[in-house]
C-alpha cells in the first residue's frame, strides 16, 4: 500500500507540476505588472485594517488563518528535505517560486472575495464557489469541492500530525500515541468552537511563532558569521550548476525547490481561498494583496530561515573543514530532514535545539491543522449549501480528529505520500481554474488601481467593471451607497 501511494505521489508531483507552477506564476506576474512587487507596501498597510463583522473576520485574521495553512511542517522538514535532495540551490529556487507564486496567490484570493456569499451566518467562498459562479461549470465545481473535502479532511492532516509526533519523540522520547492523544484533544476544543475561535487562535499564535523563529535564525547566523559568504556563493553555484559538484543536479535543485515551495506556501493551489473569502473588506483586491504578502512570510522569511540555519551550521556538510564543497552521502527522508533542523539549532543552544524545534513544529503544524479543518468544512458547506444534512459537519469533525490521531502513529513516508497526492491534485485543478478566470481578476485589479489613484478607499461594485454572479458585492455596494447619502 505504501509503495503504491508513493508511486502515485511521484507521478502527481512530476516535472509537469513544476513547470505549470512556474508558468502560472510568471503568467500572472506579467499580466498584473508585478502586483506582488509594486503593491508590496500597500499589502503591508492593509494588514492594519480593522473591519470585522458578525459574519466575517478582519483582514489580519484572515491573513493569519491563511498563513497558519501556509506555515507548517514544510517550513522545517520540507526545506531540509529539499536541500538534501536538490542541493543548497533548492533554497534559491524555493524563493523564485515564492516571488512568482505570490502573483498567483493574489489572483486566487481576489477571486475568492469576488464570488463569496453568506451561508450559515458566515462568509463562505473558495475555489468551488468561483468555479461555479465565475466559470459557470457546476460539475467541475462539485468535483473540486469533493477533492478538497477528501484532501483536507482525510489525506493531508496526517502529514502535520505525524511530524509533530516524530519531532516530540526525537526531542522528548514521547511515544507517538501520547502525542496523538494530546494534539487531537486540543484540536477538538478549537474546531468545535467554529471559525471565530479558529481566527482568534491564529491571529495570536502565528505572529508569535514567526517572530520567534526569525529571532532564532538571526542568533544562529550571528554565531556563524564567517560561513555566511561561502554559504551564499554555494547556494548560487548550486542553483545554476556553476560548480562541478552541483553541475549534475541543477534539475533536482529547480524541481525540489519548486515542489517544496508549492507544498509550503500553496500559492495558486486554492488553499488560502477559503480563509480569504471569510475576510470583511471593502474591495476584493485588498485581501488579494494581503494574501500575496503571506507568501513572502512563509517562504522568503520562514523557509529561508530554516535553510540558512541548516547550511550555516554545516548540517548539510557544505563546509567540511572549511574546504571544498561536498554533498551528503545520502538523501534523508522527512525524519532526517526534521533532525537536520534540530541539529542545526543545537549547535548554538546545545541540548535545547531539539526541544525548541519540536515546539516550533507543534505550533506550526497545529495551526495548519486548524486551517485544514476550516477548508474541509467550507468545501462541505458548498456541497450541502442548504444544510439539509447538519450531521455531516459533526461527521467531518469526528473523521478529521480520527485522521489526526492515526496520522500520529502511522508511517512517515505513507503520510507524506498521501499528503502529496492531495496537494498535487488540488494544484492542477486550481491552476487551471484561475487561469480561465484571468479576465475578471484583472478587471478587479484595474478597478482597485483606478480608485487608489483617485485617492479613494476602494469600494467594489461588480456592475461597474462588468462582472456577473457577484451577488454579495452588489448588495454590499448598494448598502455602502445608501449609507454615504445619509
Amino acid at each position: 500500500m505504501e509503495q503504491w501511494v508513493n508511486t502515485i505521489a511521484g507521478y502527481v508531483w512530476g516535472n509537469a507540476l513544476v513547470v505549470l507552477a512556474l508558468a502560472v506564476g510568471l503568467y500572472f506576474t506579467v499580466l498584473t505588472h508585478g502586483v506582488q512587487f509594486r503593491c508590496l507596501a500597500e499589502s503591508i498597510r492593509l494588514l492594519a485594517e480593522k473591519r470585522e463583522s458578525a459574519e466575517g473576520v478582519s483582514s489580519f485574521q484572515a491573513f493569519c488563518m491563511a498563513l497558519s495553512g501556509r506555515v507548517g511542517v514544510g517550513n522545517i522538514a520540507g526545506v531540509a528535505t529539499a536541500i538534501a535532495a536538490g542541493g543548497p540551490g533548492a533554497l534559491l529556487w524555493m524563493n523564485v517560486m515564492a516571488l512568482l507564486g505570490s502573483a498567483s496567490a493574489f489572483i486566487e484570493s481576489t477571486l475568492a472575495q469576488v464570488y463569496k456569499h453568506r451561508a450559515d451566518g458566515q462568509y463562505r467562498g473558495g475555489s468551488p464557489y468561483y468555479i461555479e459562479k465565475g466559470l459557470k461549470l457546476k460539475g467541475f465545481a462539485v468535483f473540486v469541492a469533493i477533492v478538497i473535502t477528501l484532501c483536507y479532511g482525510v489525506l493531508v492532516p496526517g502529514v502535520q500530525a505525524n511530524t509533530i509526533a516524530d519531532s516530540f519523540q526525537n526531542a522528548f522520547d514521547l511515544p507517538p500515541y501520547v502525542t496523538g492523544i494530546i494534539v487531537t484533544a486540543l484540536l477538538a476544543l478549537i474546531i468545535f468552537g467554529g471559525v471565530k475561535r479558529i481566527a482568534r487562535v491564529a491571529d495570536k499564535v502565528i505572529p508569535l511563532m514567526a517572530a520567534a523563529y526569525i529571532v532564532l535564525m538571526v542568533i544562529i547566523l550571528g554565531s556563524h558569521l564567517s560561513q555566511i559568504p561561502d554559504m551564499v556563493v554555494t547556494i548560487f553555484k548550486s542553483a545554476f550548476g556553476m560548480d562541478a559538484v552541483f553541475g549534475g543536479i541543477v534539475g533536482h535543485a529547480i524541481a525540489w525547490g519548486v515542489r517544496r515551495a508549492v507544498f509550503s506556501n500553496v500559492a495558486g493551489a486554492g488553499e488560502a481561498t477559503f480563509s480569504s473569502a471569510a475576510a470583511e473588506v471593502s474591495h476584493p483586491a485588498k485581501q488579494g494583496l494581503v494574501q500575496s504578502f503571506s507568501v513572502y512570510i512563509d517562504t522568503v522569511v520562514v523557509c529561508t530561515a530554516t535553510g540558512l540555519m541548516i547550511l550555516a551550521t554545516g548540517m548539510y556538510n557544505v563546509f567540511p573543514g572549511g574546504g571544498d564543497v561536498a554533498l551528503v552521502e545520502h538523501i534523508p527522508g522527512v525524519e532526517a530532514g526534521t533532525a537536520y533542523t534540530q541539529a542545526a539549532v543545537s549547535t548554538v543552544f546545545a541540548n535545547m535545539g531539539s526541544g525548541f524545534v519540536a515546539i516550533a513544529i507543534f505550533m506550526f503544524a497545529f495551526t495548519t491543522l486548524m486551517a485544514y479543518y476550516y477548508i474541509a468544512e467550507t468545501a462541505m458547506v458548498y456541497l450541502d449549501k442548504k444544510l439539509r444534512f447538519p450531521v455531516l459537519k459533526l461527521l467531518l469533525k469526528l473523521v478529521f480528529l480520527g485522521v489526526v490521531f492515526v496520522g500520529s502513529v502511522q508511517s512517515v513516508s505513507m503520510m507524506w505520500g498521501l499528503g502529496d497526492i492531495g496537494f498535487g491534485s488540488m494544484c492542477y485543478l486550481n491552476f487551471i481554474a484561475i487561469v480561465l478566470l484571468t479576465k475578471p481578476a484583472l478587471k478587479v485589479l484595474r478597478d482597485y488601481d483606478r480608485q487608489r489613484k483617485q485617492g479613494l478607499d476602494p469600494v467594489f461594485d461588480p456592475r461597474v467593471v462588468g462582472i456577473d454572479n457577484a451577488d454579495f458585492w452588489v448588495e454590499y455596494s448598494d448598502q455602502h451607497q445608501a449609507q454615504s447619502k445619509k
